[in-house]
């Protein structure tokens, strides 16, 4: 992993080896590392801390809807991160990635748009500002 400060960093309960080819949406929790191809989706709880590892041999055919996601492999399909994702050199993204907190190393492709999230922990936590004061407006009279 690039630089992740995850508690789930190396720790996989799930691996999906390089070569069976799985077809079917995946629920999961916990850790999960993919070698293989996956023609499905692959979702976990936004509030289960979950972390999904698609390796360079990796591809993932369809949605990914994961809170951490880490990708050096390929993605067709939209990726939703609720918390933190890592594109790293080798990522092969087709398809939008929907983010909060994201690394991106260079070599990394994304065929789509890059939306970014507001963190859920910090509704309502935005400051809101200040109108300026109308003597902070200064206009000049010409002439």
């Amino acid at each position: 992993m690039l630089g992740s400060k995850n508690k789930n960093s190396g720790h996989y309960e799930t691996l999906i080896s390089n070569k069976p080819e799985f077809v079917g949406n995946l629920h999961f929790s916990g850790g999960l590392h993919i070698d293989g191809r996956i023609k499905g989706n692959i979702i976990a709880e936004d509030k289960s801390g979950a972390v999904v590892r698609i390796s360079e041999t990796g591809v993932v055919e369809g949605e990914i809807r994961v809170p951490n996601v880490i990708i050096n492999g390929r993605v067709a399909g939209n990726v939703y991160s609720s918390q933190h994702i890592e594109l790293a050199k080798k990522a092969d993204v087709q398809g939008d990635v929907h983010y909060t907190i994201m690394e991106m190393v260079m070599g990394a492709q994304v065929n789509g748009a890059l939306v970014h999230q507001a963190d859920p922990k910090a509704k309502g936590k935005a400051r809101k500002q200040e109108p300026m004061a109308p003597e902070a407006v200064v206009a000049e009279k010409v002439d």
